[in-house]
């Protein structure tokens, strides 16, 4: 919501990846982290890419472990379940991937065809996202293609709320004068 008062938030668009009794944790995905490449993450952690590393997005995912990758992609077509470091996303076919093999994947070019890296997460304690959801601190969209794999991040917020069919202009004016 525009009113969010974490600014770490303000306009954020997360995809929940995971959701239970212990709680709930997320990827932002419209926040690009300024001056962090795909190919310099990947010099840092000693992975040849040969010069030809892809152009992976790197974002801000959340301010929870920010030293610690996280690697949105779709799910092939007959993916098992239980493929090691690979947490399925409920709903849809995705799944996010924690180890260093996806990184070595994609930087030769055997990788999934769309990924989104992100440094960090967004994290909640069991309850609290329900509570912060009915406080009106969210509001809830179903998660399409653009709004997960898009380039243009700065309009995916915008996106989120007109498949809400709430229009971003009037909420923000709305919001102005609260």
């Amino acid at each position: 919501m525009p009113g969010m008062s974490d600014p770490r938030f303000s306009h954020s668009v997360v995809l929940i990846c995971a959701h239970g009794d212990e709680g709930a944790m997320g990827i932002v995905l419209n926040k690009p982290l300024p001056g962090v490449g795909f190919a310099d993450l990947l010099g840092q952690l000693g992975i040849d890419a040969e010069g030809r590393a892809p152009a992976v997005p790197v974002h801000f995912g959340g301010p929870v472990e920010p030293g610690r990758g996280f690697v949105l992609h779709p799910l092939p077509e007959g993916a098992e379940s239980e493929d090691e470091g690979v947490l399925r996303i409920p709903g849809l076919r995705l799944g996010m991937t924690t180890t260093r093999n996806i990184l070595e994947d994609i930087a030769s070019g055997r990788g999934p065809d769309r990924a989104v890296l992100s440094l960090g997460y967004a994290g909640w304690d069991a309850g609290q996202l329900e509570s912060e959801v009915l406080a009106n601190g969210w509001l809830v969209a179903e998660a399409g293609d653009e709004l997960i794999f898009g380039t243009d991040n700065s309009r995916k917020w915008h996106q989120a709320l007109k498949s809400l069919g709430v229009d971003p202009l009037a909420l923000s004016t709305a919001a102005g004068h609260a």
